[in-house]
């Protein structure tokens, strides 16, 4: 993760798309032959990838936000009718239409941000219309944007409040009726679950992931974030894509977790927000895992949609080093989402996908807490944003 392979001087050559060569700008011959894109003086990220994400949902958490402050746990509020239920309440009374309206801005930000490649769940609608109606949302981003937005099904998200006392009845329902109609009409490309004491256990999370994994869809897996109830044996089990939260990760799991080879995806931002513990993120790196970052962007438990600001609090509370969250945000995100060999990196033969950062010392991309340094997002070797002067 501490080797970002760093070239000064140098061109990218884009055809068709994607990256055809990487040579020394010295040995171009004729400029005049090419159309250029000019970033002189500025630093070439490959395009950032944000790999965990619950951007469409409707409504606020705003009174839920001043319960935590007056020292509420999030379960607390969880198992009072609230948290995620909240949400799920605002999505069902929401349009597609409208819910397509509120994500838009939201997704214009994360490309202001270098960011192009974004995955999306769903797991606020919890019923079979609801979640179909995200998934539909999330497929209606895909037209709208030329970015790459990577579809997750998370009906595993929570028992709703109509099936709490018939949690066997909503896992039937996941199983039996929304996995395969979502599966049939390829509104997803992972599915998700939440393994925690206010949600699922190790082993309906077993069952749903066995399903999901008939039906083709890659996995990937919420847990240890406040308990560890097994969902790493799980998460191993099955194969996972990525581990997500891992606040409360034990060094065993960490060693299971090492042997696997399995990227982990770390979301301080959760920490941040509800004043809770941090992943113990350089124990995972010194263990030999892949780290990625996300800002796990949702109504609930991190309302932050800033992937640098994600990046300097990762540096500063989680001791990252510079090179490690440039690769958390980049190559190990695209891993989390298996698009690794599209993204993530500048080679040849990958998508021409670029953040480009308005200064020569990459550091200041970590160094500038809060600030987004990105001038211009390239997007299949077009520009798809740039910061007016």
């Amino acid at each position: 993760m501490g080797e970002i392979g760093l070239l000064s001087d140098y061109s990218i050559i884009i055809e068709n798309n994607n990256i055809v060569d990487i040579l020394p700008s010295a040995s171009i011959k004729n400029f005049s032959e090419y159309q250029i894109i000019d970033v002189t003086r500025k630093t070439i990220l490959p395009g950032l990838v944000e790999c965990h994400t619950h951007t469409v949902f409707a409504g606020s958490r705003g009174k839920e936000f001043r319960e935590t402050l007056s020292g509420k746990s999030y379960e607390e509020i969880a198992s009072s009718g609230g948290g995620i239920n909240t949400t799920v309440t605002a999505v069902r009374n929401s349009s597609l239409e409208e819910l397509v309206e509120i994500s838009i801005p939201r997704i214009n930000e994360f490309i202001s941000q270098g960011i192009t490649t974004l995955e999306i769940k769903s797991g606020y609608g919890l019923d079979f219309e609801n979640e179909i109606k995200l998934l539909q949302t999330v497929k209606r981003l895909q037209e709208i944007f030329p970015i790459t937005i990577v579809p997750t099904f998370l009906g595993a998200h929570t028992i709703p409040n109509e099936f709490k006392s018939d949690r066997r009845a909503y896992i039937d329902l996941l199983i039996t009726k929304m996995l395969p109609f979502i599966a049939d009409h390829k509104l997803a490309s992972f599915c998700d679950a939440f393994c925690e004491a206010t949600a699922f256990s190790a082993e309906e999370v077993d069952e749903i992931f066995s399903s999901a994994d008939s039906f083709g869809l890659h996995l990937k897996l919420h847990t240890d974030q406040f308990n560890a109830v097994g969902g790493i044996a799980v998460a191993i089990k099955n194969k996972v894509s990525s581990v997500d939260h891992l606040e409360v990760v034990s060094d065993n799991d960490i060693i299971q977790l090492a042997k696997a080879n399995i990227t982990t995806v770390i979301l301080p931002g959760v920490s941040f927000f509800l004043n809770h513990q941090y992943a113990p993120t350089r124990k995972l790196i010194d263990a030999g895992i892949a780290v990625a970052l996300s800002t796990d962007y949702n109504p609930g438990s991190s309302h932050i949609s800033s992937l640098h600001f994600i990046m300097s609090l990762s540096a500063i509370k989680m001791k990252m080093k510079i090179e490690e969250t440039i690769s958390a945000v980049t190559i190990n995100a695209a891993n989390a989402l298996d698009v690794q060999r599209e993204v993530g990196s500048i080679e040849i033969g990958k998508k021409a996908d670029f953040a480009i950062f308005d200064t020569e010392e990459y550091s200041d991309i970590v160094y500038n807490v809060g600030k987004n340094l990105n001038s211009m997002t390239i997007k299949n070797g077009n520009i798809i944003f740039e910061r007016k002067l």
